[in-house]
C-alpha cells in the first residue's frame, strides 16, 4: 500500500493570484478542504486550507458590510496561503503508514504528493480513513472478531491455522498492541462464509486466547 494508490489524482488547484472569494467558492463547489497553490507546470508554491481563510475577527470589527466585502475581494490566495517552504509534502512511492505518521507528527490534514516539485496528487486524512475501512473489510459481509492473544511468535498462526482447517476465508485483518497491556496483542479478523456461532466454537478452543468481540454484518 503506497501513497500513489490512495491519493486523489489531479486534485483541484488554484494559482497565487486567485481571489480568496473565488477560492472559497471552489472549495464549496468541489467539497474539498485543501487546495494546492501552483504556478505554471503545476509546480507547488503553497497550500490553502479552510483554516487559512478564516479572517481574524479583530481585523473586521471596525468595518461595515461593504468594507468587509471590499477587504475580502482584495485578498488573494498568495496573501494567506501556507508558503511552499512550510508545506509538508510526500512522494508517491512512500508507504501509506509512513504518510499517516507524517500527518500525525505534524498535526496536519493533508499531504500534497510531489514528484520533482510537480503536484501529482494529494492525500488527506479522509483518504486514510477510507483505507482503514477497506483494510478491516468494513464493506464486506462476514464475521468481525477481535481476539486478544499473547504477544508472542506463533500465536496468530494458531488462529489462521484453525480458520484455514475449516475451509473458511479471512477477508481482512489488522492488529495492535493491547492498550496498557504490552504483553498482549489485539487482532481483528473479518472471516467470510461462516456464521458467528461456528467461528466462535473454533476460536474459543485456542488456549490462552480471549474473544473480546464478535459481530456479523
Amino acid at each position: 500500500m503506497f501513497v500513489r494508490d490512495y491519493m486523489t489524482r489531479h486534485p483541484v488547484m488554484v494559482n497565487p493570484t486567485t481571489s480568496i472569494v473565488e477560492a472559497q467558492h471552489v472549495m464549496a463547489e468541489t467539497k474539498v478542504r485543501h487546495l494546492p497553490v501552483v504556478e505554471s507546470g503545476k509546480r507547488l508554491v503553497g497550500l490553502i486550507t479552510r483554516e487559512r481563510m478564516r479572517i481574524p475577527p479583530t481585523e473586521l470589527a471596525s468595518l461595515n458590510v461593504w468594507e468587509i466585502t471590499r477587504f475580502l475581494s482584495n485578498l488573494a490566495v498568495k496573501d494567506v496561503m501556507v508558503k511552499r517552504e512550510d508545506v509538508v509534502t510526500i512522494g508517491p512511492d512512500v508507504p501509506l503508514e509512513e504518510a499517516a505518521q507524517v500527518m500525525i507528527e505534524n498535526k496536519i490534514g493533508c499531504l500534497p504528493v510531489l514528484e520533482d516539485g510537480i503536484v501529482m496528487g494529494i492525500i488527506t486524512e479522509i483518504d486514510m480513513m477510507v483505507q482503514l475501512v477497506d483494510l478491516l473489510g468494513g464493506s464486506v459481509p462476514g464475521v468481525r472478531v477481535t481476539i486478544r492473544m499473547p504477544n508472542e511468535k506463533g500465536e496468530l498462526a494458531k488462529v489462521t491455522g484453525a480458520i484455514a482447517a475449516q475451509g473458511w476465508g479471512i477477508y481482512a485483518s489488522g492488529g495492535v498492541i493491547t492498550p496498557k497491556q504490552p504483553d498482549y496483542w489485539d487482532c481483528v479478523l473479518k472471516v467470510r462464509d461462516v456464521c458467528k456461532e461456528e467461528l466462535l466454537a473454533v476460536l474459543e478452543k485456542i488456549e490462552g486466547h480471549e474473544i473480546i468481540d464478535a459481530r456479523e454484518y
